[in-house]
């Protein structure tokens, strides 16, 4: 059977991979980041018009960021009249509170277009102008807010900020793009900064961080407008950098070859990443001292913006842009073994599967089977507005669906029969 060959694989993957877990943390893709979801007993096909919707919260506001879901609270941003609000809902879809967090970005693709990053009582949110705000998780009380252009003379992206925070113990980081300050450590109680360093004096480029942790030392691995970068956590040292070479340095400007969206992946020694508008799929080669990379292979087609990949076993999951065909990719090789003609869009996985929600507002169940990936069943979002740009979570058998301002919690737990 095609799920059970992939169980091993998957199983490989979660023990195998070597970046620090961040359990106690919650945020943006699940566990360090990874699009796969611990999750078990989960339907292995849905019904023609998708998997029952438990409920819908249709006064989110707009936006794109992905919900987070805890074991008792679902927090997400949305703007609402120019105002980005941070709300907290229980689980049966209910609003607990509202808050404001302040301007929020409505130039391009109104709306929110981060995740909260939950650390044990204190959540972090970013809006869209990279300003960020911290709030008691529990009461909605704000700690403390720093601005990304009077408090650290920030620039940003053309189309707005989309970092979901990272946090790493007492250090939370920010891609401000300033000259002096271009990527800042913060005390993540108070916002004060720690460390700075100017990077390549570049942009962001609407991407959220990794951490590695390394026998010795620990790295934030950030994307810049043309480079990904690598950066001691401790001590704020710039250790190197790969440059994305699709565009030639007299041809660069705002939204041309800058948007590197999907979070990095790293495992044995190397790391994979995905930028659909720079070096398309590349996989990079990290010696233990983390003091430099080395390039093992470049697929320019496996380009996707900002739908997210997966390491699965041998093998990477992600959407194409150029060809918008979704594609699984041999790691070691970088080949292309098998894809499906089901348009751009973001993939998660769970149970031994893949769920995919595209930007024509399709959500699909798909088995990652490398030879042979199959839609094993779809249905189609008929609610909210704007585009179908914001990632599916999963949480206790239930999968979470945003398109602008309407969140749709739906049963993916299988029921068994006595």
């Amino acid at each position: 059977m095609k799920t059970i060959k992939f169980i091993s694989i998957l199983i490989f993957s979660l023990i195998s991979s070597s970046v620090c877990s961040q359990s106690k943390y919650q945020e943006w893709r699940g566990e360090n980041r990874s699009g796969i979801y611990q999750e078990t007993n989960l339907l292995k096909s849905w019904p023609e018009n998708g998997p029952d919707l438990i409920w819908e919260f249709d006064q989110l506001g707009y936006g794109y960021g992905t919900p987070l879901v805890t074991n008792n609270r679902i927090y997400a941003l949305g703007e609402i009249d120019s105002i980005g609000h941070l709300f907290a809902l229980d689980l049966s879809g209910k609003l607990i509170w509202k808050k404001e967090y302040g301007i929020e970005w409505t130039k391009s693709f109104r709306g929110s277009r981060s995740t909260p990053t939950l650390v044990e009582d204190l959540l972090y949110v970013c809006s869209g102008f990279g300003d960020i705000s911290c709030f008691n998780a529990k009461t909605g009380d704000l700690k403390w807010t720093k601005s990304l252009e009077k408090d650290f003379d920030g620039r940003n992206a053309l189309h707005g900020h989309s970092e979901s925070l990272l946090v790493d113990k007492e250090k939370l980081f920010l891609f401000a793009g300033g000259i002096e300050n271009n990527i800042v450590a913060l005390n993540r109680f108070n916002g004060e900064i720690i460390w700075k360093n100017k990077g390549i004096g570049e942009t962001s480029a609407y991407n959220s961080p990794q951490i590695i942790n390394l026998p010795h030392r620990t790295i934030l691995v950030h994307f810049s407008s043309y480079a990904l970068l690598g950066i001691d956590t401790q001590t704020g040292e710039l250790l190197w950098t790969h440059a994305q070479t699709n565009v030639e340095p007299e041809k660069r400007k705002p939204g041309m070859g800058d948007t590197h969206s999907n979070t990095v992946i790293f495992e044995d020694e190397n790391i994979y990443y995905v930028a659909g508008d720079g070096n398309g799929g590349v996989k990079l080669q990290l010696p233990k001292d983390g003091s430099s990379v080395k390039e093992i292979w470049r697929k320019p087609d496996f380009d996707s913006y900002m739908g997210g990949v997966l390491l699965i076993g041998n093998y990477l999951y992600s959407c194409g842009t150029a060809k918008p065909i979704f594609m699984c990719v041999d790691k070691n090789s970088g080949e292309i073994v098998s894809s499906l003609k089901i348009g751009a869009g973001a993939v998660i996985a769970a149970d031994n599967l893949l769920y995919y929600y595209n930007q024509k507002g399709e959500v699909m169940l798909i088995d990652p089977n490398p030879t042979e990936l199959t839609v094993l069943s779809k249905f189609s979002i008929s609610k909210g507005q704007k585009e179908h740009f914001a990632h599916p979570t999963i949480k206790n058998g239930v999968l979470f669906i945003r398109h602008g301002e309407v969140l749709m919690a739906y049963n993916i737990k299988e029921e068994y029969t006595r």
